[in-house]
């Protein structure tokens, strides 16, 4: 039996691999999507200090020292380009008119401009803090003004010095889990969609083209037992998982610098199982499937829905917690969450040993579907 699906699976690998189209969406496809996937995808969680450029007009006032003063205190670096030119070459600018402080304490309308170039998920905590700096400068300086005091820098610093009524204590509950950004994520990412989509394509619809081209019947008159020709079939497509996965892996660490954390073994342990798992749900689908080219339409689409609702396209962990539950349905939810937890968040082996026996018992129920209902007509 043994030796019987050993030369299916090898004739089989040497068919996938030589597709034209295998070839493209196995070692051309996967890098392309490394890039761009990793430069459309910067970070969820901001930089903990960000550089601010700005621009104080002369005449400004005291206060404009005090926003810019608040601002360094939100985790700012703040910067004072010497010329006009050099100013305009950083991404986030703040520029103070003159007379702020005037106008300010004879209660004019005036303002400051903020100019920030992109609109990541960052663009809404800068907003955040600019708002925090400019608010709590006039919340002082309204209860300097009520105390009958002259505004001054001294007095605000008093006001400073003074203490609160009401604090805030703030402990760590533990160890914060920053999303994996960049290539981190897109690389992964990228490679357990792409391992999908490729099995579900091209290993899928060979089954229904051979059994379509009377191909399977003849196999069936063959000596060889139908698990031999099932673990033949499997083996083939296990194969071209195995290449991708290995390729992807190879690029990632060379060309992206990604690094696969401390656990390599059990990396390599979870993508094997994953790999295992998905060539078992090609070969159903190719087997229940009986029109080419539906075959390859529900192989896309099912491919592209399981990547987007698993995690591949970006960090599970900046969506709601219902979807972050509904992904761990999915093999690419969690085998992408056993990838986190091994590569970006530093977790012990023994914590994705049930992602990893998840793929395994997937691997078991479709095998033995397959074994009972795998069609040679």
């Amino acid at each position: 039996m043994l030796r019987d699906a050993w030369f299916i699976a090898r004739f089989g690998t040497l068919q996938l691999i030589r597709a034209r189209e295998s070839i493209i969406w196995t070692f051309i496809m996967p890098i392309v999507f490394f890039y761009f996937i990793g430069m459309m995808n910067p970070g969820g969680s901001p930089d903990p200090k960000d550089t601010l450029a700005v621009s104080v007009a002369p005449g400004a006032g005291f206060l404009a020292d005090e926003v810019v003063t608040r601002l360094g205190a939100r985790d700012y670096n703040i910067v004072q380009p010497p010329t006009p030119a050099a100013f305009l070459t950083y991404p986030c600018r703040l520029e103070i008119p003159a007379g702020f402080t005037a106008s300010v304490l004879a209660a004019k309308p005036t303002g400051i401009r903020f100019t920030r170039i992109g609109q990541d998920l960052g663009a809404d905590y800068d907003r955040v803090r600019l708002s925090r700096a400019v608010y709590t400068v006039l919340a002082d300086l309204i209860v300097i003004l009520r105390d009958g005091g002259t505004p001054t820098l001294e007095k605000f610093h008093q006001l400073e010095a003074e203490p609160r009524t009401l604090t805030l204590d703030v402990k760590a509950a533990g160890k914060r889990l920053v999303p994996p950004t960049r290539y981190e994520q897109s690389v992964p990412g990228t490679m357990v969609m792409f391992t999908m989509t490729v099995l579900f394509t091209s290993g899928a619809v060979t089954i229904t083209m051979e059994r379509n081209q009377g191909l399977l019947r003849r196999l069936a008159s063959a000596p060889i037992s139908r698990g031999a020709v099932v673990l033949g079939k499997w083996g083939s497509r296990m194969a071209m998982g195995v290449v991708q996965i290995l390729f992807a892996m190879l690029c990632g660490t060379v060309l992206f610098h990604v690094t696969w954390g401390p656990n390599l073994p059990m990396v390599i342990a979870v993508l094997m199982a994953y790999g295992a798992f998905v060539a078992v749900l090609a070969l159903l689908l190719g087997n229940f499937g009986r029109v080419e080219a539906r075959v390859i339409a529900l192989g896309v689409i099912a491919s592209n829905v399981l990547a987007g609702l698993g995690g591949c396209w970006w960090p599970i962990e900046i969506t709601p917690l219902w979807t972050q539950r509904l992904a761990m349905f999915f093999p690419t939810g969690w085998t992408m969450d056993a990838l986190h937890k091994l590569v970006s968040f530093g977790a012990s082996p023994a914590t994705v040993i049930p992602h990893l026996c998840a793929s395994l018992g997937g691997c078991v129920v479709g095998g033995y579907i397959l074994a009972r209902k795998f069609r040679f007509q």
